[in-house]
C-alpha cells in the first residue's frame, strides 16, 4: 500500500532546493503530508514554494546546514512546536566534486565527508532522539551505488557514501528495539544537477557507466512505494546494477577487469550527455 493512501505524515525533507530532495518534497505534499522542507540555499528554496503546494498550514520551509548540530536541533524543535512530532526524516542533501585525489584541494576533498556523512549521521541522530521518545518514526537515509562499489574520480565522494550506508545499516539495528525503522537508499547515477555537474570532468566517466540514468521520479517511486511502507534495510536502485556493484565489492579485484570497459562506455555517454545538454542549452 502507497503511503499516499495513509494518514498524513509529518515530513522533514533536506536538499529540497533541486534534484531529488525537491521532488520527494513535491510528492510528500501533493499527497497531504505535513512537511519541514530545508536545503541551505535558502533563497532557491523559497523559489520551490509553488512546487510544494504554496503557502499552508501544512508546509513550513527553512534554510539548514546540514553540518550544523545546533541547526538539525534547530529543525527538530521547529517540527515539535508546529505538528507535535516526526514521522519521517528524508536525508537527501549532499555534494559532489569529482576529481582525482592528487588533482583536487583538500577542502573539496574533505567537503564530501562534512555533507554527506556528517550531514546524514548528525540528521540521523538529532530525529532518533525524538523518534525514541515518541516510540515510532521513519529515517531514510540517500546512499549511492557508489557506497557499495568504489568509484575511481570521485574516490571522496565513495568514502562518504560507504560511510553513509555503513553508518545507517549499523544504526538501525540500535533502533528497532525502540520502535524506529532506517533504511539505506542507494540509487545509481541520477539525472539531476549533480550529474550535470560531472559532466565535464574527465576522471568522473565512471559515474556515467550505467545504460541509462535515473530519474527523480524513478527514485520518488521507489521511496514512496516500497520504502515508507515496507521500511526494509536497504534498497539497490536498480536491481541489477546494486548486485554487480555487492559482487565488485565482494571481490574487489573483479574490478581491474570490469572498469576498462566500464570507463570507455562511461566517457562515450559522457561526451552524449554533454552534447545533448550543449543543445538544450
Amino acid at each position: 500500500m502507497s503511503l499516499a493512501a495513509t494518514s498524513p505524515r509529518v515530513f522533514l525533507i533536506t536538499g529540497c532546493a533541486s534534484g531529488i530532495g525537491r521532488h520527494l518534497a513535491e510528492r510528500a505534499a501533493a499527497a497531504g503530508h505535513q512537511l519541514l522542507a530545508t536545503d541551505i540555499h535558502v533563497e532557491e528554496l523559497l523559489k520551490q514554494s509553488g512546487r510544494f503546494g504554496g503557502q499552508s498550514t501544512r508546509l513550513k520551509m527553512a534554510q539548514l546546514d546540514v553540518c550544523d548540530a545546533v541547526a538539525w536541533q534547530a529543525m527538530i524543535d521547529q517540527v515539535m512546536q508546529t505538528w507535535g512530532r516526526i514521522d519521517v526524516l528524508l536525508n537527501v542533501a549532499g555534494v559532489v566534486l569529482p576529481g582525482n585525489v592528487h588533482e583536487i584541494t583538500p577542502e573539496r576533498m574533505l567537503a564530501h565527508l562534512d555533507v554527506n556523512a556528517r550531514g546524514t549521521m548528525l540528521g540521523t541522530q538529532a530525529a532518533a532522539r525524538q523518534m525514541v521518545r515518541q516510540g515510532a518514526g521513519h529515517i531514510v537515509n540517500i546512499a549511492s551505488l557508489a557506497g557499495i562499489a568504489p568509484i575511481p574520480g570521485i574516490a571522496s565522494y565513495t568514502a562518504s557514501k560507504f560511510a553513509v550506508r555503513g553508518f545507517s545499516l549499523a544504526v538501525a539495528h540500535e533502533l528497532r528495539p525502540h520502535g524506529v525503522s532506517v533504511s539505506c537508499v542507494c540509487p545509481d547515477a541520477v539525472e539531476t544537477p549533480m550529474l550535470e555537474l560531472q559532466m565535464s570532468y574527465e576522471a568522473a566517466a565512471l559515474t556515467f557507466s550505467a545504460p541509462r540514468f535515473l530519474s527523480v521520479e524513478d527514485v520518488g517511486r521507489v521511496i514512496f512505494d516500497r520504502v515508507l511502507p515496507r521500511r526494509p534495510l536497504e534498497v539497490l536502485i536498480p536491481r541489477h546494477r546494486g548486485w554487480l556493484a555487492k559482487l565488485t565489492s565482494l571481490f574487489p579485484w573483479t574490478e581491474g577487469w570490469l572498469l576498462p570497459g566500464m570507463v570507455r562506455g562511461g566517457r562515450k555517454r559522457q561526451a552524449e550527455y554533454r552534447a545533448r545538454k550543449g543543445r538544450v542549452s
